[in-house]
């Protein structure tokens, strides 16, 4: 299954950038990043075969092992693609948050944009280390 971040913003140069490069890059499964303009640009519409889950401090604080457990069950039920939205500043608007299969929190604080970027493509390499059976999480 294909873990498409697809974010408002562009992250630059940056040290936000550097970690979330170097967690994609641990990643087995195959990633993609897609950069949108902060406003305009459209997202293309979800497929038959994929999944959008959108951030939203409003979403599902879910732990790790839950997340694993979503991402299982997508990928086991046919989902070729996990597309994970991040919003501009002002996040997403009803219809986007209508449109997606999961909204996702990572708690009720409002986080900076590049940070979530880091702090998703943390939790898509653990995840997918709990799928795979590898050490890198530790339950307890």
């Amino acid at each position: 299954m294909l873990l498409h971040i697809i974010a408002r913003g562009k992250i630059g140069r940056s040290s936000e950038a550097e970690l979330v490069e170097r967690y994609l890059k641990r990643i087995a499964w195959p990633t993609k990043v897609t950069e949108l303009p902060d406003r305009g640009g459209t997202i293309l519409p979800a497929s038959p075969n994929s999944v959008t889950i959108a951030l939203d401090e409003r979403g599902e604080a879910m732990n790790s092992m839950a997340l694993a457990k979503k991402l299982e069950g997508w990928r086991d039920g046919g989902k070729r693609e996990a597309r994970f939205l991040i919003g501009a500043a002002d996040g997403h608007g009803e219809a986007g948050r209508a449109e997606a299969d999961l909204l996702l929190s990572f708690g009720p604080a409002t986080w900076p944009h590049l940070l979530v970027r880091a702090m998703l493509a943390e939790q898509l390499f653990r995840t997918t280390s709990i799928l795979a059976n590898h050490p890198y999480h530790r339950d307890g």
